[in-house]
Formats: C-alpha cells, sequence, structure tokens
C-alpha cells in the first residue's frame, strides 16, 4: 500500500485547508470569541463521539460512563497544568489524563464487560457516578466548588491536532485485525468466541482505548474553560455524547462527526427561542430517530458512499 497515494494527498490537503480556513477566520475576527467556544465545543464532542462509537458502534457494548473517563482527564491535566503552567506541561497533562483514564478503563472494563446489554449500561452508569461523587469528596479537587485558574492553552492548533489524531488512530485501530476483531463481536459474540476470538480482551482493549481518547477530550475541554466542577461531567454529558453518536450511525466515524457539527450548530441557533429551545431540539431528535432510526450515515463512511457512486457509474 502505497503512503503517498493519490486519495492521500487529496485528503491531506483537505485537512490542511480546512486547518488554514478556519486559522483565518479567527484572525481576521469573522470567528469571533462567541463562536470559538461553539467551534471548541464542537471539537471536544467529536472527539468524545467517535472515541464512544467504538466502544458502542464497533464493538456494540452499550455504555453510559463516557463522561467519568473525560473527568479523569480533565482533573488530571488541570492539576498538571496549574502547578506547570507551560506547553510542555499542557502537552503532558493530557497525555498523562489520557493514560489514566485508560488505566481506570482496564480496572473497570474487566469485570463490567462480562455483562451485556442493560446490564452493562447501568454498570458503566455506575462507574461514572462514583468517579464523579469521588471527585466531589476530595480536597485536591476542591470538592464541589471546582478547580479554576486553569492555564488556557487550548486553542484551535492544539484542538486540530488532537481531533485529527483521535479520527485517524481510531480509523486505523477499526481498519486493523484487532478493529475486525471488534466488529465480530458487535455483529455475533458468540460466533466470534468459536472462531477463537478473545471477546473479553477485545472488548477491554477497545473500552480502554475509548477510555484514552475521552480522557483526551476532557483535558482539552479542562485547559480551554479554564474552570470544572464534578457536575459537568455527570449523566447528562454521558447522553449528550450517546446522542450524538446514536444520530450520526452506531458504525460510522464520518456519522459521528457530522452529527457532533449539527447539534452544536443547532444548539447555537435555538438559544434565542430560551423559552421553546429544549422543545424544539428534543422534536427535532424524535423525528431523526422515527425517520432515519440508523442515523444519519448508519454504519456507512463518507468515503463508502463516494466508491459506491464511482461503480455505478461505471456500471451505466
Amino acid at each position: 500500500m502505497r503512503v503517498l497515494s493519490k486519495k492521500n494527498i487529496i485528503t491531506l490537503l483537505l485537512i490542511v485547508a480546512v486547518f488554514a480556513v478556519v486559522q483565518v477566520l479567527i484572525s481576521v475576527k469573522i470567528i469571533n470569541s462567541f463562536y470559538e467556544i461553539t467551534l471548541a465545543t464542537i471539537c471536544i464532542n467529536i472527539i468524545l463521539a467517535v472515541s464512544l462509537n467504538l466502544v458502542t458502534g464497533f464493538t456494540g457494548q452499550f455504555s453510559l460512563g463516557h463522561a467519568g473517563f473525560m473527568s479523569i482527564g480533565a482533573y488530571v491535566c488541570a492539576l498538571i497544568s496549574m502547578n506547570t503552567d507551560s506547553t510542555l506541561g499542557f502537552i503532558f497533562g493530557i497525555l498523562a489524563g489520557a493514560v489514566a483514564a485508560a488505566i481506570v478503563g482496564v480496572i473497570i472494563g474487566i469485570p463490567t464487560l462480562r455483562l451485556k446489554g442493560d446490564y452493562l449500561a447501568i454498570a458503566t452508569l455506575g462507574m461514572a457516578e462514583i468517579i464523579r461523587v469521588l471527585f466531589l469528596n476530595m480536597e485536591i479537587t476542591n470538592g464541589a466548588a471546582g478547580l479554576s485558574g486553569i492555564p488556557r492553552n487550548t486553542n484551535w492548533t492544539w484542538l486540530f491536532i488532537f481531533l485529527m489524531a483521535t479520527i485517524i488512530l481510531i480509523n486505523n485501530f477499526i481498519r486493523s485485525s484487532h478493529g475486525r476483531a471488534c466488529i465480530s463481536i458487535r455483529e455475533d459474540e458468540i460466533a466470534a468466541e468459536s472462531m477463537g476470538v478473545n471477546t473479553t480482551k477485545y472488548k477491554v482493549m477497545a473500552f480502554a482505548l475509548g477510555a484514552f481518547f475521552a480522557g483526551i477530550a476532557g483535558g482539552l475541554y479542562a485547559s480551554y474553560f479554564y474552570f470544572i466542577k464534578p457536575n459537568v461531567f455527570g449523566f447528562m454529558k454521558s447522553v449528550d455524547v450517546l446522542v450524538i453518536v446514536v444520530l450520526g450511525g452506531l458504525g460510522s466515524i464520518s456519522g459521528s462527526v457530522i452529527a457532533a457539527i449539527l447539534l452544536a450548530v443547532l444548539t447555537t441557533f435555538l438559544q434565542q427561542f430560551t423559552e421553546i429551545r429544549m422543545i424544539i431540539y428534543a422534536l427535532l431528535l424524535v423525528a431523526i430517530m422515527l425517520f432515519r432510526p440508523q442515523g444519519l450515515l448508519g454504519t456507512k463512511e463518507i468515503t463508502d458512499m463516494f466508491k459506491s457512486n464511482k461503480n455505478t457509474e461505471k456500471i451505466e
């Protein structure tokens, strides 16, 4: 396989173009501080959604504890950044938070991932609440008052770098033999076991990898908004991420990206309708689930759709 293939070169040019255009718009103040917050939220939500999609969409494990891993990354990064106050400390804080989240993911995943369906969802929800309550009662995290004065090192450049790294790494994992093993577990766990797939190993691997990138999202959140408290990472945060994954399509990275952007834009637009904002938001989601229950892209990627169109043209 050629690294510098035509497809890879075009993809790289598109990535550079997107970064450059947004950077210029920020520089000339077309994207003001309000829209910068929306942009940061989109990037963080994409990282969370893509990492949760690995667990729920590609491996078929219904998890409601993603906010717990996000909180670990946020607090670890915040504490390290507050004691170093440098770019190097910021990068180390994000990576340390991601590793801490992954370790907790492995510790929790080994016993809980033996459960299935609703039981697994309840177990992961309980895990996230335990993490939140621990942060709520620890002195080092300043309890319910939260941490403030966190150095703001996160900007569009760092958001874009970590966003692209997340998408590329998870996409490569899914296309590897490990990723195919995870997909086989989603399709039929009993059949996967009969073919020699160590289902517990791969479920824990996907869970830990998802937790790792959730920790990165948490570190970026803490460094951008420079204030965190335990209630930010409650049950509703996990539900918000799950909504993005389901809306975009279980098993579609492109779907998660598109859904995160659409919901952020929709939320921003509906802010002017404060009294009926949540009603409109809920009705739109219900309508989408009624008429498109598999999500916007289902299990397909945007690149797959282009391939199918080319094949159709050749047949004609």
